[in-house]
């Protein structure tokens, strides 16, 4: 059998006045007229993020979920090309150290999802400039935490660019430009409006890189629609990598806005994933992306506990005994 363990990404319904992702505007940053004051400012704010964060994990952990994505937005303004002399590390240092210590503790899995503007495929020399800009920022987020940043960060394959296909070779050649450290962070996930499960198959495959499967935007985006056609070709691309294979789970909002994340995780939907998948791997870690973010995750916990035909090994863990 294997082991399902629950995650939720990055900020909880529970947890009160615990954002990790507080911010502060580039024009209010400009509007202090004192720049070191600002940049006081700014770095108690990314001590704040990272201090919640570690209550999160801590919440977490009361709950035995050892799955957990954390916000890209912990240090507000860091990949701004204004800030690229910025040391936002050394005033973090603390911080970041008891946030990796206490995962490391608790046997915890911590990644991140870095948001659309890192475009991999870009024809544009100055946004593939940025799009590094912000993987290296994750690393040394990742570094300075005590974590090894190997398969922690998910991106997606990017835009087409009027031509599908030549988007996709673009993005192998230009793989050879990514720094090596950075290319043993990512993992590739299939979305749900360009770039299928196939093609997504097609990069991690010529890459080497880990394939996050997303069923929700296979539902929304596909070749063919039996995903499970493909299972054994994405458990492959995990074949080197030292963390068990991750995937996304979401459901529909509503027939009419079919791609938007419900609040909840539709029951039938992530059961039939648990059977088409049970017993190909030891563990599959499952990633809630819903907008009750842990209450999602407690909802389908009752669920699971309610189901003779599930076996719970712990609060955000279970096995599938059919």
């Amino acid at each position: 059998m294997t082991l399902y363990r629950l995650g939720y990404v990055a900020m909880s319904v529970h947890l009160k006045n615990a954002s990790p992702s507080q911010t502060m505007t580039l024009n209010t940053f400009r509007k202090i007229t004192d720049k070191e004051a600002a940049l006081r400012k700014l770095e108690r704010i990314a001590q704040s993020n990272l201090q919640n964060c570690l209550r999160l994990l801590k919440h977490n952990n009361a709950h035995d979920i050892d799955f957990f994505r954390l916000s890209s937005k912990l240090v507000p303004l860091a990949t701004h090309e204004s800030f690229e002399k910025w040391d936002y590390i050394r005033p973090l240092k603390k911080e970041l150290e008891e946030l990796g210590s206490y995962a490391e503790e608790k046997g915890m899995r911590l990644d991140f999802h870095p948001d659309h503007f890192v475009v991999l495929n870009t024809p544009n020399k100055e946004r593939f400039k940025a799009s590094m800009a912000i993987l290296k920022y994750h690393y040394l987020l990742l570094f300075h935490m005590g974590i090894d940043p190997s398969q922690r960060c998910v991106l997606h394959l990017g835009g087409k660019y009027q031509d599908k296909e030549s988007s996709l070779e673009r993005l192998i050649e230009n793989w050879a430009s990514v720094p090596t450290g950075l290319q043993k962070m990512v993992m590739l996930e299939n979305d749900d409006t360009s770039y299928t499960l196939e093609d997504c198959l097609y990069v991690c495959e010529k890459l080497n890189v880990p394939q996050i499967f997303d069923l929700h935007h296979h539902l929304a985006n596909h070749d063919d629609p039996k995903w499970e056609n493909h299972w054994g070709r994405v458990v492959e691309t995990w074949r080197h990598s030292t963390l068990p294979m991750k995937m996304h789970i979401s459901s529909p909002k509503s027939s009419e806005e079919f791609k938007s994340h419900a609040d909840y995780i539709d029951y039938g939907m992530f059961l039939e994933f648990i059977e088409k998948t049970n017993g190909s791997v030891d563990q599959i870690d499952c990633m809630i992306e819903a907008k009750k973010k842990d209450e999602a995750l407690f909802q389908l916990v009752n669920e699971l506990k309610n189901d003779p035909r599930v076996e719970m090994q712990s609060e955000g863990s279970f096995k599938w005994k059919g």
